[in-house]
């Protein structure tokens, strides 16, 4: 049961004053994040009579929840009163490339000043206003989405502005860390290609090892796992994934198809993916004779992960999204419209039962007046910044893929010590291929900056370990199957107990709160039981996104999470319990989808050599085309664009992912570089949060399962005879 009585996670930062000042989603973002963890949000909105219905404002309401509304006009009186406003800000977050505002920077040393935009403040494509869809066609996002005989599959939710908006808010955090101590603000610089470059890192390890042909679409498949896939029932789809021998045996027992379990060439899963068509005819046609309940209540008792594609109907409908009271109706005044909207997804100790405020434009003129009238940022004195915005925090680490490796290796990356525990064998991540050395290329650059401490929890000896290390640490993050650690004697009760100041974070796919808590998720499972398959159709079938949109979207959250956890344990003293569910996170994600919300107008056209993307209806591009002849079989990717370009269509060209590493604004950005360790050069990613004062490091390679355990015994050893030494002593 979630622990209620802690307490609110509005005192985390409700010292602070943010303006929202820019109109990219990615700003509306971050600004929601931040007032979610209780900052005062002045939302500055355009006059009539310079109203945009483009970005965020053409979800308006989605972006208004629980901020303060004010429209400034463009005259003396505003334009004095915005400079004011902007002076007072702690955080003032905006976009320079879409908005092109003239004189927003920091007034004080002590604001943040976060600038999100397409491709970053420098690089050959700095200050371009790139699109969401220009951003995914050329992150590679586009095109490792969709059927694997069809064209590149545009996402219908702005992923790369929403992964660009939760990077900003933890960078603002991490700023405000590091300000705490230091008094001295700084300018974050997130970037949609940045962070979506980041989203393809699953991809990337075959590309930079020269396997290309591993990096391409392939609908709802898995490159590495068979059966996963999607297939139609009587009264919908289902997603199945088999990722396991054992649930694969399983699988046939319940299709009765005894002979498949006993074949030879399917008892490992290499075979498998090397007859995966055959496997498909198979689950298909045992699913197409059950409803979608009836399928999934048989898969669910063998303990199968599997999910139905959710279809979003103004809202998701879902029974657990609808248990852990995540979405919300409000009533919009200015239109006369009701809206579902979508409560906070942080569960940092936060009642889920707050009833959403979306104010209408300019309501809050006199409370953002009064902001203004009160006196500028207290100075306070300033030291030098240190070296990385954690320093000095110890995180431990029980998690395996990539959601909790990939929120980790943030904190690490930030600075904090931190403790991946492994079991004696290590992640089972590190043999996923391509390989390098016997050790996984994904492996290494998702662990980057970490220390490894192999325990085997069902031992009592290594139990006390990890109790003696919880005793010393300022976060655990965890995605084991909820209640996996209390069945060892390591519930939040105990641990706060333990340690009255940690910051436990478990992350799961449907809540530690919910109806689902023993069900196993994956990625595809919980995009699908999301509403986000809903929103990404190709060919008549819901497909997932080529990236791990659920497992990267549950990582981020729970570096915000964390990160405004700490700065409440500053302010309240306590530690906290954090439940994510990636089901929340990745619904919260596709609110612009909601209530009938518009679909964007694209065309995806094929040329001799690739893809290029139109943002005009497809039906209107065609048609041009065929009046002036053109035929973009026939010309090369370039040769189209520039034939567009003379009939002032423009184009984007469609990357495939072995080109991304090579793209100019790639280099220019530094998104992938070599390290060396022990005389093997190992690829790693550059972390997408930009501070300019306390930028985070990526410096080395994970080492072997279990080789810093000596090293973390004897500091422990050594932490324990201090704390004997101090008692004897008083």
């Amino acid at each position: 049961m979630l622990d209620r009585d802690l307490i609110p996670a509005t005192a985390g930062l409700s010292d602070i004053i943010v303006v929202e000042y820019g109109s990219r989603i990615g700003v509306g973002i971050c600004g929601s994040l931040l007032a979610q963890l209780g900052a005062t949000v002045v939302l500055v909105e355009p006059s009539q009579a310079t109203a945009s219905i483009s970005h965020k404002w053409r979800s308006r309401p989605h972006f208004a929840i629980d901020k303060l509304s004010i429209v400034l006009r463009d005259d003396v009186e505003d334009r004095a009163r915005l400079a004011t406003l902007l002076e007072r800000a702690d955080v003032i977050v905006t976009s320079s490339d879409v908005d092109r505002f003239e004189n927003i920077q920091a007034e004080s040393a002590r604001t943040i000043l976060c600038d999100i935009t397409a491709f970053g403040a420098d690089g050959p494509l700095a200050g371009q206003p790139g699109s969401e869809l220009q951003v995914q066609a050329l992150s590679g996002i586009m095109d490792t989405t969709g059927l694997a005989d069809g064209s590149p599959t545009p996402i219908a939710v702005p992923i790369a502005e929403i992964m660009a908006g939760v990077h900003g808010a933890a960078s603002v955090l991490a700023a405000l860390h590091e300000r705490d101590r230091s008094g001295l603000g700084q300018t974050v610089d997130s970037a949609l290609f940045d962070s979506a470059f980041a989203s393809m890192a699953t991809f990337l390890p075959a590309v930079l090892m020269g396997s290309e042909g591993q990096a391409k679409r392939l609908g709802n498949r898995h490159a590495m796992i068979a059966p996963w896939n999607v297939h139609q029932a009587k009264d919908g789809w289902l997603l199945l994934c088999a990722n396991s021998n054992a649930q694969w045996q399983r699988l046939c027992e319940l299709m009765a198809r005894p002979e498949l379990a006993a074949d030879p060439g399917l008892a490992r899963m290499a075979d498998r993916v090397a007859r995966v068509d055959e496997i498909d005819r198979a689950i298909g046609c045992w699913i197409s004779a059950h409803t979608v309940e009836s399928a999934l209540g048989l898969l669910e008792r063998a303990s199968i992960s599997s999910g139905p594609i959710v279809k979003i109907e103004r809202f998701p409908r879902e029974r657990n999204i609808e248990h852990r009271k995540l979405i919300a109706e409000v009533h919009d005044a200015r239109s006369g419209k009701d809206y579902f909207v979508a409560r906070p997804p942080l569960r940092v100790g936060l009642s889920v039962d707050n009833a959403p405020r979306l104010p209408v434009p300019d309501q809050d003129r006199d409370s953002v007046l009064r902001i203004t009238q009160r006196d500028g940022q207290a100075s306070r004195p300033r030291r030098e910044p240190r070296n990385l915005p954690l320093a000095g925090l110890q995180v431990l680490e029980i998690g395996h893929y990539t959601t909790v490796p990939l929120c980790a290796r943030h904190l690490a990356n930030l600075g904090a010590e931190v403790i991946k525990i492994e079991p004696p064998e290590g992640e089972p991540v590190r043999t996923f291929p391509p390989l390098k050395e016997g050790v996984g290329i994904y492996f290494q650059y998702t662990n980057s900056d970490k220390k490894s401490l192999t325990l085997d929890l069902n031992r009592a000896d290594d139990c006390e370990t990890l109790k003696r290390l919880i005793e010393t640490s300022d976060v655990l993050i965890e995605n084991l199957r909820p209640g996996a650690l209390a069945r060892r004697g390591f519930s939040w009760t105990t641990m706060r107990d333990i340690n009255p100041t940690l910051i436990y974070c478990s992350v799961s796919g449907f809540g530690v709160d919910s109806i689902y808590a023993q069900r196993p998720a994956v990625d595809s499972v919980i995009q699908a039981m999301s509403g986000m398959m809903d929103v990404i159709i190709a060919g008549g079938v819901p497909v997932k996104s080529g990236i791990s949109t659920a497992d990267l979207l549950g990582a981020q959250f729970a570096l915000v999470a964390i990160l405004g956890a700490l700065r409440l344990r500053g302010t309240a003293g306590s530690g906290r319990h954090i439940d994510l569910s990636m089901q929340d996170i990745a619904a919260w994600a596709c609110q612009t989808a909601w209530n009938e919300g518009p679909r964007p107008a694209v065309a995806v056209l094929e040329c001799r050599d690739g893809f290029a993307l139109v943002e005009q209806s497809e039906t209107d591009v065609r048609t041009r085309l065929r009046d002036l002849t053109l035929q973009p079989e026939a010309l090369d990717r370039d040769q189209l664009i520039a034939a567009l370009g003379r009939i002032n269509l423009a184009a984007t060209p469609i990357l495939a992912a072995r080109e991304l590493p090579h793209h100019p604004q790639t280099a220019a950005r530094a998104l992938w570089f070599e390290v060396e360790k022990d005389g093997t050069r190992w690829p790693m990613l550059k972390s997408p949060l930009r501070l300019s004062a306390t930028p985070p490091r990526v410096t080395a390679p994970m080492g072997s399962a279990g080789c810093d355990g000596a090293t973390i015994m004897q500091a422990l050893n050594a932490s324990r005879r201090s704390s004997s030494a101090d008692l004897a002593r008083v």
